[in-house]
């Protein structure tokens, strides 16, 4: 067991340690034994005031783990999702080329005489208003085209690929989603 031994303390800080010790531990060895504890493994002296040190420790700490979740972030941006697609589309480009070879089911036609059938194709007739018609909707879709193509813009990245910007508003995008699906 261990031996106890006595220590002369102020009465009135006797009766903080008291209350101290309570809420740490149940009993004044192992309260003082983790206060002690506490200092030696942090490199304090109880004598240190660290009040403004202390509150600037850990707002550089809260400063260096936003600037660390920024970086990882953007690794994630430019790095694991692109790294994710080309994956993804390399699977699936070897996907698409088995699929390829089971597409030579075809038989070939031998042709009685040595020569190909004539097939006889039926003309069709369009009426010319309907005609008219048609090229008037093709004349109005190759001038929007060309003004979606002109209102596309390059935006170079400092990270990761390059991107187009489509510069319309919200109405104009309205607009041709009406006008395509009314053709």
């Amino acid at each position: 067991m261990d031996d106890f031994k006595t220590v002369r303390i102020k009465k009135k800080t006797l009766i903080r340690f008291k209350s101290f010790s309570k809420k740490v531990s149940n009993n004044y060895s192992k309260t003082l034994d983790m206060v002690m504890n506490f200092f030696e493994w942090h490199g304090f002296l109880p004598s240190d005031r660290f009040g403004k040190s202390m509150v600037e420790e850990i707002i550089k700490n809260r400063k260096r783990t936003n600037a660390i979740i920024a970086i990882i972030k953007d690794i994630e941006k430019s790095q694991t999702l692109p790294t994710m697609a080309m994956l993804q589309s390399l699977f699936e480009q070897g996907q698409e080329e088995s699929d390829f070879e089971d597409d030579y089911d075809f038989i070939e036609k031998k042709f009685p005489n040595g020569k190909p059938e004539e097939e006889w194709f039926e003309e069709t007739t369009i009426p010319k208003i309907r005609y008219d018609r048609l090229g008037d909707k093709m004349e109005v879709l190759k001038k929007d085209f060309s003004y979606v193509l002109d209102n596309v813009k390059l935006v170079k990245s400092s990270f990761g690929k390059s991107y187009l910007r489509l510069e319309l508003n919200e109405q104009e995008i309205e607009k041709f989603k009406r006008v395509i699906k009314n053709s």
